[in-house]
């Protein structure tokens, strides 16, 4: 198989305000959020990033996707570094976040319109794509109603179709199916796995373990910035549930779950 994504020694620290300190329950002016992060992804497969809240997952992935930059270390997205070619590697991935918010005053067509402009997709191109992607999302019917308008659903859907308008190989999934109705997340899931099915490569991060066990080949768990474990989604379960093997490699790791 070959490694489209290599990941090698990321570390990535953030300096705390007192709020912050507060919030957190520490003293320390410094957090480190990614601590000598390493792993590899393959073509055509679907890998997990599993951990807790605040375990590193969403610095990794923006990191990926050159969103920050990481403090040390370096990641190869189909040989592309994300430190010294951050353009190339926007231009060969899609991200998505739960996080992201989409201007309330456009439309999903205009939102479409602009970011396949941003890629530098040819109209034809663009407006084929389009339709395909609306018609599977069931977006086409919504598509000059204002974002503001929109459910929650329709617009993880519309986020959906806009963060893959240049087709990339490469789609990075950030908690994709956080807050959404189950109707709407397995639109999301099944979807997933069509990517993978056209060869696409898939990164996502979740808490979630049914939805990793349900996607993905291979599996990352990160704690406090750490891969503790990453294999195949066999060899880290071992013959156990995703989530019985978790929190015992959780309290292998850091100590029992209070």
């Amino acid at each position: 198989m070959n490694e489209i994504l290599q990941v090698r020694e990321l570390c990535k620290t953030f300096r705390l305000s007192a709020k912050q300190q507060r919030l957190e329950h520490t003293k320390q002016s410094v957090k480190v959020a990614v601590d000598r992060l390493s792993f590899s992804a393959y073509e055509g497969e679907i890998f997990g990033l599993l951990g807790p809240n605040g375990a590193g997952k969403t610095t990794t992935l923006r990191m990926l996707a050159t969103l920050i930059k990481p403090d040390s270390g370096d990641a190869l997205v189909d040989g592309s570094s994300i430190v010294t070619d951050p353009s190339d590697v926007r231009a060969k991935i899609g991200f998505l976040t739960s996080e992201l918010k989409l201007e309330e005053f456009f439309t999903p067509n205009a939102l479409y319109d602009f970011f396949s402009d941003l890629h530098q997709v040819p109209t034809g191109v663009r407006e084929t794509r389009k339709r395909q992607l609306f018609s599977r999302f069931g977006i086409d019917q919504f598509a000059e109603v204002k974002v503001a308008n929109l459910s929650t659903g329709m617009k993880q859907k519309v986020s959906l179709a806009i963060s893959i308008v240049h087709n990339p190989n490469i789609i990075i999934f950030d908690e994709p199916t956080n807050g959404l109705d189950v109707l709407t997340a397995k639109v999301v899931t099944d979807f997933l796995q069509e990517l993978k099915l056209q060869g696409k490569t898939v990164i996502v991060s979740t808490h979630i373990f049914s939805l990793i066990e349900k996607i993905c080949d291979r599996v990352g768990v990160i704690i406090d910035g750490k891969m503790i474990v990453c294999d195949t989604l066999k060899n880290v379960t071992a013959g156990k549930s995703l989530e019985d093997r978790f929190f015992q490699i959780y309290a292998d790791t850091v100590g029992d779950v209070q």
